[in-house]
């Protein structure tokens, strides 16, 4: 039998419903792969636990839920659309048994259009993190964030990571990302991704951002770049990964892109293996 591979999601109850889509994607690409899903949550009740498993099940996958107190985030900086469960990744290697050496974590507001076997067998020999940048045709934010953040790298997106757990026991702690918050505060734009950069953006790995974090709102920028060449037949065959970055999300009525028939056709397919879970609050954006 082929060994699982080990996904990693932090998130709220707010997000179960996008992640489920995500996993049905993921699931079309993969029907004779095994996975093993790890949920890393402070608020996730008991109830939506049980769906959650109900659901994962009909795909013969393993699903693992993991309490943290988000106590020792307090004072963290968040906002309403990066709440306290984004720094959970960054203490994965911290958070997850000892006997898992890697694991692919990935944002809840995705679409796997093809295998994710490629890059889940990158090797990450002396490397923390595999991730992707993004840029744009005009590229005017690596220097402002080498400046706001004092790196000498690009700035890794950190939606996707393929996460070496082994170094991440070695190099991540708490009390470093903690004097980092405190140094860099109010420079923190997007918080935990932010502190990624700046402490452990020279451990990356680059990777395709076409292939393994393709942001659906550029389009536009992948095809100029390319010179035509990252049309939609390229992306069907070439495309692993679409992220769904910034706001309104796939699932909101004012969201009316490229990609959200594509989304909408994967929701339906959601609820057809499950019904839909009942969320109190839908998400906006991540």
């Amino acid at each position: 039998m082929e060994q699982p591979i080990d996904l990693l999601f932090t998130l709220d109850e707010g997000y179960l419903e996008p992640m489920q889509v995500a996993l049905t994607s993921i699931y079309t690409h993969h029907a004779k792969q095994p996975f093993r899903i790890w949920v890393i949550h402070e608020t996730i009740r008991e109830e939506k636990q049980t769906q959650l498993h109900a659901f994962v099940e009909k795909f013969g996958w393993q699903l693992q839920f993991l309490e943290v107190d988000g106590a020792i985030f307090e004072g963290a900086p968040t906002v309403e659309r990066y709440p306290r469960e984004m720094y959970f990744r960054l203490l994965a290697g911290q958070i997850l048994p000892t006997s898992i050496t890697k694991v692919l974590y990935l944002d809840p507001d995705i679409l796997v259009i093809n295998s994710l076997q490629p890059l889940w067998e990158t090797s990450l020999e002396g490397y923390l993190l595999a991730a992707a940048t993004h840029r744009r045709i005009i590229d005017l934010t690596t220097k402002f964030n080498q400046i706001r953040l004092d790196t000498d790298h690009d700035y890794y997106n950190s939606g996707v990571l393929l996460i070496n757990l082994e170094k991440a026991r070695e190099l991540v702690s708490w009390s470093e990302i903690q004097q980092t918050i405190e140094k860099y505060n109010k420079l923190l734009m997007l918080p935990d991704q932010d502190v990624l950069n700046h402490l452990y953006g020279k451990y990356t790995l680059e990777v395709p951002e076409e292939i393994w974090n393709y942001d659906a709102r550029l389009y536009t920028s992948y095809l100029a770049r390319s010179l035509g060449e990252y049309n939609s037949h390229w992306i069907a065959q070439n495309t692993a990964i679409l992220h769904f970055c910034g706001k309104p999300k796939p699932w909101d009525a004012k969201n009316d892109t490229r990609f959200t028939a594509l989304y909408l056709d994967y929701q339906k397919l959601t609820r057809k293996f499950m019904p839909r879970l009942e969320l109190k609050n839908r998400p906006s954006t991540i």
